[in-house]
């Protein structure tokens, strides 16, 4: 099944949703969570070991424990598939796929 839309103009738009972020390359700049309409990503703070201490909101550093932010996918069902989120990314860390590729629950 191909599920490809038209745009204003007649062109074909295929909409490719987020799918994952790569945690071990992601810089946690949060240029996607600033891009998305849709709050699909939150940025979330790490601590020394990897582990994930909650949604960060830039002021908390968790009681000195923040090492580094990265972005989780939070609501990926809100995902509309417009791509904004890959262009501001500087380091390409996201994957997307093709709507013709999910699979629906």
């Amino acid at each position: 099944m191909t599920s490809s839309s038209v745009t204003r103009d007649g062109s074909r738009w295929m909409p490719e949703y987020l799918n994952s972020i790569n945690p071990a390359t992601c810089i946690g700049c949060g240029r996607c969570f600033k891009v998305c309409s849709r709050e699909v990503m939150h940025p979330y703070g790490i601590d020394e070991a990897g582990e994930m201490l909650g949604v960060c909101d830039g002021q908390d550093d968790f009681n000195g424990e923040l090492s580094r932010v990265i972005m989780v996918i939070d609501y990926p069902g809100r995902c509309i598939g417009c791509g904004a989120c890959a262009r501001v990314c500087p380091k390409n860390c996201q994957t997307h796929i093709a709507v013709d590729h999910r699979s629906v629950s």
